[in-house]
């Protein structure tokens, strides 16, 4: 992946961040898109190599910061070789109690705004014959009760990966998606859930995951670089389960 033209959404924190920590290991020019300025800022100070990194900060559920982030690439580098949609939200609810407005807000982040990434990216892919790994969940082959809007977002996600690797093949663009367990990551506290609870949750995931604990955001890292490498260049609509074996489950 050396000098590839890699965007990372969802890059301050978590599996975006894991994820352009990689690639950027491995020499490539990473565009690290996210809310948090923070987050960003401390992921150019873990990787000190200047010139390699670029921060753009933007909401992804809004059209036209997407639009903006797609100029501020074509006008620094005229190319785009992998995109990783790694942006998502996890919102609580059932179907009898999930409201509207979360429920619309679940599915505008964790997938209108994949589906909008990916057409935006297309052109470009096509010239670089580059490839798109998007982050899914167990959640999506699996359901769970009380993420209703969540779940129904990443089996979108799942089922956008599949359909648009087969109409892409013919450019030689490349989609795949990775479905992780429970990760160690900011995502659930973010959701609502309180630190107490979420030490529980993770403690519960030694039970619920069979190889007896939670994935560590590198993992998911490790698989979203290969997908991306030329290692899986006959890879296309692929949907990775990582997830310490969770899917292989029975609901507990």
């Amino acid at each position: 992946m050396q000098d590839k033209i890699v965007i990372v959404t969802g890059a301050s924190s978590g599996i975006g961040y894991a994820t352009s920590i990689t690639f950027l290991n491995a020499g490539s020019h990473v565009i690290a898109v996210g809310r948090n300025k923070s987050g960003l800022k401390r992921l150019s100070e873990d990787f000190s190599e200047p010139g390699r990194i670029t921060q753009h900060i933007a909401d992804i559920s809004d059209t036209v910061e997407i639009d903006r982030l797609i100029r501020a690439v074509d006008r620094k580098f005229k190319r785009i070789d992998v995109l990783i949609n790694s942006a998502g939200i996890i919102t609580n609810g059932s179907i009898t109690d999930t409201d509207l407005e979360d429920w619309d807000y679940t599915m505008k982040i964790n997938l209108r705004s994949v589906f909008y990434m990916m057409t935006k990216c297309v052109p470009y892919l096509a010239n670089s014959q580059g490839n798109i790994v998007n982050v899914s969940s167990v959640a999506g082959p699996r359901s769970f009760p009380n993420v209703l809007a969540y779940c129904v977002s990443k089996a979108g996600i799942d089922q956008l990966t599949r359909c648009s690797a087969l109409e892409l093949a013919p450019k030689k663009i490349r989609v795949n998606a990775v479905n992780p367990g429970v990760v160690v990551t900011n995502l659930h506290t973010r959701g609502g859930m309180d630190d107490a609870g979420y030490e529980q949750f993770l403690e519960n995931s030694k039970n619920t995951h069979p190889l007896g604990r939670p994935g560590k955001p590198e993992e998911v890292a490790d698989l979203i670089y290969f997908l991306a490498s030329e290692k899986a260049s006959w890879i296309t609509g692929a949907t990775y389960e990582i997830d310490g074996g969770r899917a292989q489950t029975c609901a507990r």
